[in-house]
């Protein structure tokens, strides 16, 4: 049985259970097989006939092809049930709870996708005159507007296209505002063992080395450890807020008390704002910067289909450092200053081309528009709520990985499942045969066989209470003894376990013709 390098199982145990029924034409049920498109089209076959052009002179200067180009043919009905049938092998928040902890999967509602779509937002381009753009410029000035008002916070920087695009935005201007003081020995960055992995790659990305710091038992920072490490060198603090583990850092003003009492900075990182908007400003804790997940607090799609986007606030402290282009109301008038000099010379520079994600903007604010103050609040607190109602619906045959009541995710370890020779793993594929994706496994590292599970508000307590019934279930069955049929997961997806360490370590990325479909 291969082991990765966390010593847990890629692949089934030899002899467990390995299929059910098998049928003659690889179907089951409405579950239809499907071959790769190489496999189903041939390079002779095409939807639609075009005659050779008559009386017309190559211009191509010797440059014709002369060998087949190797693309599959497929007539129209063929194109459209290959993809049918590969859109059914998707799960998705459109089918059911998608229950991925630290990331909130929640429901895009579908006015977002009108207006994304209307003419003026959906086709406009980035290199058009300020002059014929002026609705988008004014959009992007009114998301920013509530951005602040929901953080109060003082900036916004619109231009970065995603969550660890907004963190480099946020440390760049506090690397800036450190260097126009001369405090370049200020090197250093405090960063919670919890943290998402791409805080303490952002701080090195922009010149810091990382300090990390404890927790506590109960899941949130040591603040004892933190005072120790503090000292004329500490340039700030990256702290997730609520955290990694689903908890809200109770000491977080203190905190920022104390790094900004040796002259640091306090980033944030908003991944988890969706657990506080309407009910608590960031701006009011001290924090300096902190970027924002559109497609996580306002529902907007992860990419949507091209760059996403991840604004940072900034504090008074940094505003000035902000990040070329931004939007600049003159008049009547919306323009967008596109030059360092034009700030005055504070500005830390350009991230990107262009400004930002048309797409995501649009999406954002009829959200926020559509929700008005007191929907926000309570779209954040049905979070927290559902959250909560899973952790404790859970909590007498799953083992909960802290104590207390818990913020928007709920955590849960593998205790257990001690000595049942079942793992998060295991317990993680048996949910594939239930219907659900698996929740996030073995993240927070912090936690011993994490099992992080994110319900959001736009799930019902009916549809929560049949993705508890389906966990409480594996959860007795596991500690029950039925050992072999966790092993054997999943059984009825289109394809077996897979050994996922091989397959991350070599994937095949090239089709040969001749090779079958499933090797």
């Amino acid at each position: 049985m291969a082991l990765n390098n966390m010593g847990r199982p890629t692949t089934p145990q030899e002899g467990t259970v390995t299929s059910t029924i098998e049928t003659v034409s690889g179907n089951k049920a409405l579950a239809q097989r499907e071959l790769l498109i190489f496999e189903v089209g041939t390079p002779r076959r095409t939807g639609v006939d075009l005659p050779e052009p008559k009386g017309s002179k190559s211009r191509l200067g010797g440059l014709e092809r002369t060998a087949e180009i190797g693309l599959p043919g497929l007539s129209e009905p063929e194109t459209m049930r290959h993809y049918v049938r590969l859109s059914q092998k998707n799960y998705a928040i459109d089918l059911g709870v998608y229950p991925l902890g630290s990331c909130t999967m929640k429901h895009n509602p579908r006015l977002n996708e009108k207006v994304a779509r209307l003419p003026g937002f959906a086709d406009v381009h980035p290199l058009q005159p300020q002059e014929t753009v002026q609705g988008a410029l004014e959009l992007i000035d009114e998301l920013a507007h509530w951005i602040c008002t929901l953080t109060g916070m003082p900036a916004v920087a619109m231009s970065p296209k995603a969550g660890a695009h907004g963190e480099l935005c946020g440390m760049m201007a506090i690397r800036a505002a450190l260097d126009a003081k001369g405090a370049d020995h200020k090197r250093r960055v405090l960063v919670p063992e919890s943290a998402h992995g791409t805080n303490p790659a952002t701080a090195v990305q922009c010149g810091f080395t990382v300090d990390e710091i404890p927790a506590t038992d109960d899941g949130r920072v040591d603040l004892e450890a933190m005072k120790a490490k503090l000292g004329d060198d500490v340039a700030g603090i990256m702290l997730t807020n609520p955290n990694t583990c689903g908890l809200f850092e109770r000491d977080i003003v203190e905190i920022a008390e104390l790094i900004h009492g040796v002259g640091g900075y306090f980033y944030c990182d908003g991944a988890n704002f969706n657990a506080l908007v309407g009910r608590v400003r960031p701006g009011d804790l001290g924090i300096d910067a902190m970027h924002l997940n559109l497609h996580k607090t306002f529902s907007t799609p992860h990419g949507g289909g091209g760059p996403g986007s991840g604004p940072t606030v900034l504090s008074e402290a940094l505003a000035a450092y902000a990040p070329v282009p931004f939007v600049q109301k003159n008049d009547d008038a919306f323009e967008l200053v596109e030059t360092v000099e034009a700030t005055g010379g504070d500005s830390f520079g350009r991230m990107c081309a262009f400004h930002g994600q048309m797409g995501m903007f649009t999406r954002a604010l009829s959200y926020m528009l559509s929700h008005g103050s007191d929907g926000l609040k309570q779209a954040t607190e049905d979070a927290v709520l559902n959250a909560n109602y899973v952790q404790a619906s859970l909590s007498d045959v799953m083992t909960v990985a802290f104590p207390g009541t818990c913020m928007h995710e709920a955590l849960f370890d593998d205790r257990f499942l001690k000595d049942t020779g079942v793992e998060t793993l295991d317990f993680a594929k048996a949910m594939i045969d239930e219907g659900y994706h698996p929740m996030t496994m073995y993240f927070p590292l912090v936690v011993h066989g994490a099992m992080l599970i994110e319900p959001t508000e736009s799930e019902s307590k009916a549809e929560l209470d049949r993705f508890i019934a389906v966990m409480r279930s594996l959860a007795e069955r596991a500690t029950g003894g039925d050992v072999d049929s966790f092993k054997a997961a999943p059984i009825y997806a289109p394809m077996r376990r897979l050994d996922e360490t091989q397959a991350a370590r070599k994937p095949v990325l090239r089709w040969t013709p001749g090779e079958a479909a499933n090797d």
